[in-house]
């Protein structure tokens, strides 16, 4: 009962939206995942769309993935909204990277910041060559942080490294030898005129935006479950692209729509929802896809050859998936950059790789197999009184290599005339315009197979 309270009130959160001039609160509860970046990612474009004043994070973690902090820390460092961490229990490990990229830190009474030692996923100690090479790279993270917000780059480097010491003028604040761990009192401390790390203790989230001079109201965001789905999703982007790619393209061959225009949908509904629920991008990126597939579906079946529908549509599709899948804050450039456009198309081209393997190999065996056989001769053989009387149903006046007109845009099944007699064709694969002169291939039972002459 208290989960469904807990998902029922999530849901609320999603329906309500940030207003203009509201100070917004993510939780960062528990471990850090990949789960909280996409989370985090999408509180914050939620945030810097409706203009809000502050972004709190309400920290209590002991820390998780280094490497989705490090995420966390660029989605931090690309929005333009000011960041506050509030530190209400613990900031440790990974949760310390977090806390130093936000602008500002305050620390409930009763609280701590720090100790974000790398050790393997059981919790064990890094072998020690491991372990400094670890502590190198990621100490380049947290000192970097902490220069950028203006923290002291040596507190950030003692938060991961025993090995360094802290010292603000002629006071040690740390020595050698230990990681450094800093209590709300410690944190806020004021040495030489300013605070060692945090801006002040805060006894509540209201305390807080009175000390920091925010007078919004208070406006939290909860996580939906979603975000580990959306983890998935976006993982599995090319392979969710390739078989929507795949299912479009059976789907033409076959004509109607059946399991394959399904499947299709499917992939390419998952594709976009991951992205919508990782904070990517919003259904807008759906209309644009769904109009550039319908260009493209136009120029196929209903006025082949005339060009540029096709053109524009396949322009719509492919920039609508590069949209999905590309990281971009509002505040940013209408134009992408590279370093925007560097996932995305990575992500596209294994589609389209796979997908130049794919199709040429379906082409090759698919019209051979009993499935595709099966949905053919439905298609082509619809319930029902033929559309003319004289149509016929036995191919017994016609043999192999007898040569007719195409009456119908086959792809791959419709009608041709032999003669005087009309009679359901189907191909191989391959799309035959109207009006084009086929010959018989095969004749199996009610099944004939043709191909275009030439």
């Amino acid at each position: 009962m208290q989960r469904l309270l807990l998902l029922l009130v999530a849901c609320l959160s999603l329906l309500t939206p940030v207003r203009a001039g509201e100070v917004v609160v993510i939780p960062i509860q528990g471990e850090i995942t990949k789960a909280q970046f996409f989370f985090l990612r999408r509180g914050l474009k939620e945030a810097e769309a409706a203009k809000a004043d502050a972004v709190v994070l309400d920290m209590d973690t002991y820390g998780g993935e280094l490497n989705s902090a490090t995420d966390m820390l660029g989605a931090l460092f690309s929005t333009s909204i000011p960041t506050i961490a509030y530190i209400d229990t613990n900031a440790g490990s990974a949760g310390a990277l977090i806390a130093l990229s936000t602008r500002r830190i305050f620390m409930a009474p009763v609280s701590a910041i720090g100790a974000a030692a790398p050790v393997t996923a059981g919790g064990q100690d890094l072998p020690s060559t491991m372990e400094d090479k670890v502590v190198s790279y990621f100490s380049g993270y947290f000192r970097s942080a902490a220069d950028k917000n203006g923290y002291d780059p040596d507190i950030a480097q003692a938060f991961i490294s025993k090995d360094t010491e802290v010292k603000i003028g002629d006071t040690v604040v740390h020595p050698k030898g230990t990681l450094l761990t800093l209590s709300a009192q410690e944190a806020a401390k004021v040495i030489n005129g300013k605070p060692v790390l945090a801006s002040g203790i805060a006894d509540s989230l209201p305390d807080l935006l009175a000390k920091a001079g925010l007078k919004g109201a208070l406006h939290r965001i909860e996580p939906t479950g979603f975000e580990t789905l959306a983890f998935w999703l976006t993982t599995l982007a090319p392979l969710l692209l390739l078989g929507g790619i795949i299912g479009v393209y059976i789907e033409l061959k076959v004509g109607g729509f059946g399991a394959a225009g399904f499947v299709a949908a499917i992939c390419f509904l998952l594709f976009f929802f991951g992205s919508y629920i990782a904070g990517l991008a919003g259904w807008e990126v759906v209309i644009l896809f769904a109009i550039g597939l319908s260009l493209i579906i136009s120029e196929i079946a209903i006025h082949p050859g005339t060009i540029i529908p096709g053109l524009i549509g396949l322009v719509l599709v492919g920039a609508s998936i590069v949209w999905a899948m590309m990281d971009r804050y509002p505040d940013e450039p209408l134009i992408p950059t590279g370093e925007m456009l560097e996932r995305p198309l990575i992500n596209l081209g294994i589609t389209i790789l796979l997908a130049c393997i794919a199709i040429p190999v379906i082409t090759r065996f698919l019209p051979d197999t009993p499935f595709f056989r099966a949905i053919a001769l439905a298609r082509a053989q619809p319930r029902g009184p033929s559309f003319s009387d004289r149509t016929v149903d036995s191919p017994v006046s016609l043999s192999v290599g007898a040569s007719g007109v195409a009456l119908s845009m086959l792809r791959p099944s419709g009608n041709a005339r032999f003669g005087d007699a009309i009679v359901d064709v189907i191909t191989r694969g391959e799309f035959i315009e109207p009006a084009s002169p086929v010959r018989v291939l095969a004749i199996e039972g009610s099944r004939i197979i043709v191909a275009r002459v030439g």
